[in-house]
């Protein structure tokens, strides 16, 4: 866990990836999933587990958003282009808070880290309120695990089958299962994360030139445009392709009455 933390501090570290993380497709379409999968949700407290500097759940129309994370850097920088929310440092698998604290729990993107992801799962079911609603987004397929998943320290990906058992087993019963996007994002991640290591190797050879600053607008402004048109592509991907082709599902799911 330790060694996946540095992986993502070193990250933070970069510039150039906290600039254009907030733009890329992907991360805009799970950031719409799970607002549409919160659209009906009533909750005073609602909770962001592994939010980073880069969160999901929108505050309006939610009273309290609480964003967490074990990264406090990322939190740090979460602080300060964010003006609203509270911000805790937490480890998903042992949260620091009371049994049904909250509405509406929110976890996108970080099960496949974790070494106990059930842990964090149960976590997940004590702190929500019976009735209260916990909406997961995670990698589908283990056919899918290659290089690119290591990149990012993904410990795993997930069949949809052992994900609602591993639900079931923490309390959680499934309501709703959305594809959030299609066999097209692997290949594009793919070559997304080759081309970042190649510009991160060219950034820091320019680094401290005059070329810096023009290099950062100039992809500041193609890549926000760019990733805004490619969003509507592989929108139409993840809803022509079956579900189980799908790269990356959501699953809302509701905690049961005691």
């Amino acid at each position: 866990m330790l060694k996946s933390i540095r992986r993502f501090q070193d990250l933070f570290a970069d510039e150039s990836y906290v600039l254009l993380k907030n733009h890329l497709y992907n991360y805009l379409l799970r950031k719409r999933a799970v607002k549409k999968a919160l659209q009906d949700v009533q909750a005073r407290y609602v909770l962001e587990i592994g939010s980073g500097m880069s969160p999901v759940t929108a505050l309006d129309p939610f009273p309290a958003v609480v964003y967490s994370d074990l990264s406090w850097e990322a939190l740090r920088i979460l602080q300060k282009n964010n003006t609203g929310g509270w911000h805790v440092a937490a480890d998903g698998m042992e949260l620091p808070f009371r049994d049904g604290t909250f509405g509406a729990v929110v976890c996108s993107e970080v099960l496949e880290h974790l070494e106990d992801d059930r842990r964090a799962l149960r976590e997940m079911a004590r702190i929500v309120q019976p009735g209260g609603i916990v909406i997961i987004t995670f990698p589908h397929r283990h056919c899918y695990f290659a290089w690119d998943d290591r990149f990012v320290h993904h410990l795993r990906r997930y069949e949809l089958e052992e994900m609602t058992l591993r639900l079931g087993d923490a309390g959680l019963e499934p309501i709703a299962i959305k594809k959030v996007l299609g066999p097209l994002e692997k290949i594009t991640m793919m070559l997304f994360l080759f081309a970042f290591s190649a510009g991160g190797r060219f950034h820091k050879e320019i680094r401290g030139s005059n070329e810096q600053e023009d290099l950062s607008r100039l992809l500041t402004i193609s890549f926000k445009g760019a990733n805004r048109l490619y969003a509507g592509l592989a929108r139409l991907d993840a809803l022509v392709f079956p579900a189980r082709l799908a790269t990356v599902l959501l699953i809302k799911a509701v905690k049961g009455q005691p």
